[in-house]
């Protein structure tokens, strides 16, 4: 096993850890800052993937009230409303930022100004992108200025576990694995943040990354962190349906509905008019989500299991100037944008549940930091679009500052010797039979998408709880593979184990949510209750499984009755 010390550990790849390195590197230049990247540097993580955009108050006629107020109605008026002010008024200076300090291109109107346009959920166009590549333009910049910041990178190594010290509340390091060489390495340092990207890939159809498998998630609830929100998993309405490939989930953007795309069901019928007449397509993604798998359920759906997404009314040159990456990717698997209907399912897309942190993006634990989608609260119970990418933007130069200055003041713990031996021990071959760890991992996923999905119930949920503590007992039955370096199996089965950690705090949030809000829907409960506007703040207990208790949220800013307004896709 190596053994390093730095001074700040982040670990993930994405831009919440891109622009928190910068940030860090910026406020403290004397510090020694580690990337740990599960995947390649600058391909990592969900933030190239993002086609729509980055919302951002820069119109006279847009304002802060207006942006936040939106995102506290979409988010269910559950969320944190502190880190929800954060992220609306940050977001304009992360965007400057970009533009020019970082070299960031955004489209612009004939005027000069930067373009920006409609997506669903808002009473304003305000996303700013770069055609439907937003996210590569962003991402590619970030990776930049990592480079000619001389900050160390480890590409291709995915952490195991937080080590903390002798008291168990502090984190003094974390336990990393390099996937080629299989080669433990054991950093210690003095503060870490997790910025890994969520666990949407827990579903069976899923628009994330696979690289990403709740990572940063388990590692903070086996550490004894806390978390927020987990019942909250976003769906997004519109990904690309292709059965057997790996592009099937894949994320046609809202942007396509913003301008005018229409969806229609198996009978040509434009169905948005049955569950939100005023907004249509241009609801927010919790209720088209719903509205398509009601569709479905009534037997209204395609044979795939999906509607239709009809956008040849846009036209061609429309199509091909606003969202070539969409027209080409559609190309590929045989349907044209401009000719044909284009069948689409929900798809899992982004984790507004995570770890619970502070206004500086500080955990539970007395030096872990978190970030991105690994951190909840910001969004309640629904993710407006084009607030994903702001908040890893806001989130990650306030991460980066708050861990500059953690280490700079603070003081690096001792690694507990025995939690270090039990990591390492973890991992360790024991010969016999290993088994397919992936056919438990696809049994996961099937459950999570049928019990833990768009649409749940009481019985569904109580089922979904045994199905895991069974694919838990077959996952721990299986030997541990003896060679660890480019072992897939290996791979397949932390990923799957740090999956059943995600999928639990998810279930035993969502079984005790006894009402509907944003992207939590019980059929059983169809309507809101004003008992839930709490929100369930989650644990590891001392049997492996979640402790989960409500708390009241804090309206500092906005009451409920300041906020009246339709927030229900109906029953």
């Amino acid at each position: 096993m190596q053994s390093m010390t730095c001074d700040i550990l982040i670990i993930g790849g994405g831009g919440g850890a891109l622009y928190a390195a910068i940030h860090a590197r910026d406020a403290a230049p004397g510090l020694d800052i580690v990337v740990a990247s599960k995947g390649l540097f600058g391909k990592s993580g969900c933030t190239r993937m993002v086609q729509g955009g980055y919302n951002a108050v820069l119109h006279e006629d847009d304002s802060f009230d207006r942006h936040y107020d939106d995102t506290i109605r979409g988010g269910g008026l559950i969320n944190d409303q502190e880190l929800a002010w954060t992220l609306v008024t940050q977001a304009p200076e992360r965007v400057f930022e970009m533009e020019n300090a970082f070299g960031c291109v955004f489209d612009r109107d004939a005027d000069g100004a930067i373009h920006q346009r409609a997506l669903a959920g808002q009473s304003f166009n305000r996303t700013i992108h770069r055609g439907d590549l937003t996210g590569i333009e962003i991402v590619g910049r970030l990776a930049e200025q990592v480079l000619v910041r001389d900050i160390e990178l480890l590409d291709e190594v995915r952490g195991v576990d937080l080590l903390l010290d002798a008291s168990g509340r502090a984190v003094a390091g974390a336990l990393l694995l390099d996937l080629h060489s299989g080669e433990l390495i054991a950093v210690h340092t003095t503060a870490v943040l997790l910025a890994t990207g969520g666990a949407a890939p827990l579903y069976r159809i899923t628009a994330a990354s696979l690289e990403k498998s709740g990572d940063g998630l388990a590692m903070a609830y086996r550490a004894g962190a806390e978390f927020v929100d987990m019942e909250m998993m976003q769906f997004h309405p519109t990904g690309l349906i292709v059965d057997g490939s790996l592009m099937n989930g894949t994320v046609l953007e809202e942007g396509l509905r913003g301008a005018g795309g229409h969806l229609l069901n198996a009978g040509r019928e434009r169905y948005m008019a049955r569950y939100d007449p005023e907004k249509m397509e241009r609801s927010t993604r919790d209720r088209v989500s719903r509205s398509g798998m009601m569709e479905v359920r009534a037997g209204r759906g395609t044979a795939s299991g999906g509607v239709y997404l009809d956008v040849r009314h846009l036209g061609k040159e429309f199509l091909l100037e606003s969202s070539p990456g969409m027209y080409a990717r559609c190309l590929t698997v045989g349907a044209d944008m401009a000719t044909d209907l284009i069948e689409v399912t929900p798809t899992a897309h982004f984790q507004m549940g995570g770890i619970r942190i502070d206004a500086d993006c500080r955990a539970t634990l007395e030096g872990l930091f978190a970030a991105g989608e690994d951190a909840g609260g910001v969004h309640g119970a629904n993710r407006l679009g084009g607030n994903g990418v702001a908040e890893s933007m806001v989130f990650g130069a306030i991460a980066g500052e708050s861990i500059a200055r953690h280490a700079t003041e603070g003081t690096r713990a001792s690694i507990d010797r025995d939690r270090l031996d039990a990591a390492r021990t973890r991992l360790e071959g024991s010969g016999g039979i290993t088994g397919r760890p992936f056919e438990l991992k696809k049994r996961l996923r099937a459950l999570a998408w049928d019990r833990l999905g768009v649409l749940r119930d009481a019985n569904g949920l109580t089922r979904a709880a045994g199905e895991i503590d069974a694919i838990e007992d077959e996952l721990g039955a299986l030997a541990m593979p003896t060679r660890r370096g480019g072992n897939p199996d290996l791979q397949e089965r932390l990923d799957a184990e740090n999956l059943i950690d995600v999928a639990r705090l998810i279930g035993a949030a969502a079984e005790l949510r006894e009402e509907s809000r944003g992207s939590h829907f019980r059929e059983d409960f169809p309507d809101s209750d004003d008992r839930f506007l709490v929100n369930f703040v989650q644990r590891r207990g001392a049997d492996g499984k979640p402790r989960t208790e409500p708390r009241s949220v804090a309206f500092t800013r906005r009451t409920p009755e300041a906020l009246q307004g339709d927030i229900l896709i109906p029953a």
